[in-house]
């Protein structure tokens, strides 16, 4: 195992630059459908099949901005169209979540730990969403504060090259979860959470696992299960208490060290001060979503 010492310096910055997708990412895009030759090509079959529908209205329709719905749906025009118009259904629903939202102030979330996206990256080139339940105090936090923070995460994500290929992996680490939390887990909350981390945003998720459940698990897991579609429950792990397990999938390389890794735990808040000394195009961005920014 590295030692502290060696470790290289973790540094909350998001890769923004195609130049910046190893080799090994490229071979994988290509396996999903990806080809430089006829990219602009699809691009563009992409971009008149979206007027010719009409079921959604993109506020932007550029290369770079099709290009990760594309990618989220491995290059098939007609099921990347479907994701489109489910990520503009969803924002239409939950305007909430976005319009004159402001990034910075969710920095309690990051103070009590209750969700937080790797600086690092796995062995497969995922980042790793962490989401720590029991740590959630429902008086203090809202339900539909983990959904803002959830969205500017993934939205985040979704910038990044590497993270539309490959996609990211979440935990939902559910140590001490009670029965205070479940009372908040309704249907209505459950299907929105699998429509953040499977049907409605331009970024996967390759698995989710579920460490330290208790026996409130059953109660939760029921509310979520109609919600999962069979491709989903495929890729849903459940491994206890039992790290050895998790390390089947992520190598403790690329793990906090709460779960048999080595890194240290990396608050939420790290982001928010990310985006603010150094975002200044990705802030542009986010504020076309509707989020804002000035002080």
């Amino acid at each position: 195992m590295a030692s502290e010492h060696s470790m290289p310096a973790i540094e909350h910055k998001l890769n923004l630059s195609e130049e910046d997708v190893p080799a090994n990412i490229r071979v994988i895009a290509e396996k999903q459908g990806e080809c430089e030759q006829s990219k602009k090509e699809i691009i563009e079959q992409f971009r008149s099949y979206i007027l010719e529908h009409n079921e959604c209205q993109p506020y932007r329709n550029d290369d770079k901005y099709l290009e990760k719905f594309l990618r989220a749906r491995y290059w098939k025009i007609e099921n990347s169209y479907r994701l489109l118009c489910s990520y503009y259904k969803f924002r239409e629903q939950n305007k909430n979540y976005y319009e004159k939202v402001r990034p910075l102030d969710l920095r309690h979330l990051g103070d009590d730990d209750i969700l937080t996206v790797t600086p690092y990256r796995d062995q497969h080139g995922h980042r790793i969403l962490i989401y720590r339940f029991g740590l959630w105090r429902p008086n203090r936090v809202t339900v539909d504060d983990i959904f803002r923070a959830t969205i500017v995460l993934q939205e985040l994500g979704s910038l990044e090259p590497i993270s539309q290929i490959v996609g990211g992996v979440g935990i939902f680490d559910l140590k001490d979860l009670s029965f205070e939390h479940i009372l908040h887990l309704s249907p209505g909350v459950a299907q929105k959470m699998i429509a953040l981390l499977v049907t409605s945003m331009p970024i996967r998720t390759a698995a989710l696992h579920i460490v330290n459940q208790n026996w409130m698990f059953n109660a939760a897991f029921k509310i979520f299960k109609p919600f999962l579609n069979a491709s989903m429950r495929e890729r849903l792990y459940i491994h206890g208490s039992d790290m050895s397990s998790l390390h089947k999938f992520i190598d403790p390389e690329h793990l906090p060290k709460r779960y048999g890794g080595v890194h240290e735990d990396y608050p939420y808040t790290l982001w928010l001060d990310m985006l603010q000394e150094h975002g200044g195009s990705v802030r542009k961005d986010m504020e076309q979503l509707g989020f804002i920014f000035d002080q």
